[in-house]
């Protein structure tokens, strides 16, 4: 593991190393195990940078489940726009289905208020949100739905596990955090 990387022009350090997101991640499963318990849940990673962290997380799931994927883009690039263009891949019958909703990081809230109002329109019996990451500072209003958080996380520009900054840094399995003159993310 390295402290420091470089990612294009920017430098970052270590914020939260593999091991502890696994830790979190099985704790995580263990409450949706125990609270979905003789519920058939149908879990929607939110691409991409869910895929990991959703990869992870279904591993610790032991109840059954259904698995999907939505990717939604916005229309400036950045989803703080709060314009959504548009959304694809998200089941079509989600009706009378417990949805658990995965993401990576939630941030303005923005993008997850598009999709949360999206899945309601198929009347599902019930909707609950898992993050990995909860950056409580940029959050524009609250989310009810939001039950499941990993880590909260000051308003700083990170990546790895999944997060990316320019299309890279993904791969990585640790999470780093921008030092300096870092704007946050999205």
């Amino acid at each position: 593991m390295h402290n420091r990387i470089q990612i294009e022009d920017k430098e970052f350090e270590i914020l939260l190393e593999n091991d502890n997101i696994n830790k979190r991640t099985r704790l995580i499963g263990i409450q949706l195990n125990v609270d979905y318990e003789n519920r058939c849940p149908v879990f929607i990673g939110v691409l991409n940078g869910s895929f990991l962290f959703m990869g992870d997380l279904l591993k610790e799931i032991e109840i059954p489940c259904e698995v999907g994927f939505i990717k939604v883009s916005s229309y400036s690039g950045t989803s703080s726009s709060g314009e959504i263009k548009q959304a694809f891949g998200l089941p079509d019958n989600l009706h009378d289905r417990d949805v658990i909703l995965v993401e990576d990081i939630v941030d303005t809230g923005f993008t997850l208020d598009y999709i949360i109002k999206e899945v309601y329109k198929q009347k599902p019996a019930s909707l609950k949100v898992c993050t990995l990451l909860l950056k409580p500072a940029a959050l524009k209003s609250p989310v009810e739905e939001l039950e499941y958080v990993g880590f909260e996380v000051v308003n700083d520009f990170v990546v790895g596990y999944g997060l990316d900054y320019q299309g890279l840094g993904r791969n990585l399995k640790d999470i780093y955090r921008a030092i300096g003159n870092a704007n946050p993310s999205e």
